[in-house]
Parts: structure tokens; sequence; C-alpha cells
């Protein structure tokens, strides 16, 4: 049994990264059966989560995971796009994963009502003698983290520009298909799935959020997915 690593759920969410809902779409896309442990982040191989146990095969960050499952399991998650829809899922999954992901982190971490709604949560477990100080630590290190990347030296104004932008480009790409790429779910839906998911969730208030609330078809394809694979949360 494959055991994956996770924080925990949130509102709307089967759980707080998009990064965990992604390789957990991709393995009930797969169809392989899986257990979640959301005590694990301390001995996560590269800091952070998900990472799987398969059978003692640790693989950590959710494409490797994908990678895995399909070097594993012999489950092909595209095998029925052309190269070109292939290159063209790969792009998306990176501007989800590169761009999209840091201006999502950057309204819920910096925003303070956003921040206790949502990652503030994670620091529930932290004794609450120490659990002040160990938010502003790690809220240090994730404007950092923001600041190095690139996105953090914008004015609000301008991140939210940036992440509208992002938001507008998915809804162009998805159409009217039910998903990315035709009548069937490919790999890159796992991710694009995940952060619109994120994105939605009524834990956070941004112009980001508002733009993914106004594509409808963005909203019918995460509700789409979330029936199809986690039928108890819809």
């Amino acid at each position: 049994m494959i055991t994956l690593y996770c924080f925990r759920p949130a509102p709307g969410l089967p759980d707080l990264s998009p990064f965990v809902v992604k390789a957990m779409t991709l393995l009930k896309l797969a169809g392989l059966e899986y257990e979640l442990n959301d005590k694990g982040y301390a001995r996560a191989p590269k800091g952070k989560l998900p990472y799987i146990d398969d059978e003692g095969v640790i693989v950590a960050d959710s494409t490797f995971i994908r990678w895995h499952i399909e070097e594993t399991s012999g489950f092909d998650f595209d095998a029925h796009l052309s190269p070109e829809q292939k290159a063209a899922g790969w792009a998306v999954e990176k501007m989800c994963e590169e761009h999209l992901y840091w201006l999502i982190v950057r309204d819920r971490w910096m925003d303070e009502a956003n921040f206790e709604r949502g990652p503030g949560r994670i620091f529930d477990r932290v004794p609450a003698p120490a659990r002040a100080l160990v938010k502003r630590m790690i809220r240090g290190k994730v404007k950092k983290s923001l600041h190095l990347q690139g996105l953090g030296r914008h004015s609000a104004e301008e991140a939210a520009r940036l992440g509208v932008r992002d938001i507008e480009t998915l809804a162009t790409l998805l159409g009217d298909k039910p998903y990315l790429f035709g009548e069937d779910p490919c790999g890159a839906d796992a991710t694009v799935f995940a952060f619109i998911a994120a994105t939605l969730s009524p834990s956070w208030e941004s112009p980001i959020r508002d733009a993914a609330v106004a594509a409808s078809n963005l909203v019918a394809y995460r509700d789409r997915l979330m029936n199809r694979f986690f039928g108890d949360m819809a």
C-alpha cells in the first residue's frame, strides 16, 4: 500500500496544498489504493510535501510521484494525447506550479486575514506558547522566498493582474471541453484541477479568486473533477 504524506484538509479542499491534491488525484486517476499520513513533514526528504512511501521506496515531489506511478504501474496518464498536447500540458502545469502558485502563496501568506483562515491553520498543532514565534519565523521565510522568486517584489495590484491573467488563460484553454484535452482527463488535469480548486477555496479573498469564480467553465471543471475523485467532499 502506498502512503501519501500530506498536510490536512481545508474548507472545500482534500488538502491545504495543491501539490498534495495533485498527487492524490494522480493516484486516484491511476486506480491505485493509498493511505494518508499527516505526520510526515519533519521527515520529508526535500523539506516539503507531498512525498510517498511505496513499499519502502520514498519518492518526493508531485511530478516525480507521477513518473514513479507510470514507471512502476505501467499506467500512462497521457496515452490518449498527441505529442503537441503533451507539450501543451507540461507548459500549463508549469504555469500553475511556478507562477500561479507563488501568486496564491503571496495572497494567502502575506495577507493577515487570508493567512489566519488558511495557512495559519497549519500551526494549530504547535504548542500555544511557541505558536506566535513559529508563525512569525515561517512567514518570514515565505516572504523571503517570494522576494527571491521575484513575484514578491510586485505591488498587490501588479501581482493580482498577473494572477488574473493566469486564470483567464486557463479558462480560455479549457473552453467548453470537460477536461483540458477532450473527453478524458490526463496528467495535466490533476495539476490544473488542484490549482483551480485551491483558487476557488472559500478560505481567502483575492482578485485572483474573484476571476476564478467568474469563470463558469473553471467552476464546473472543479466540480466535475471533485465529484469524480472526491465525491465525499463535492
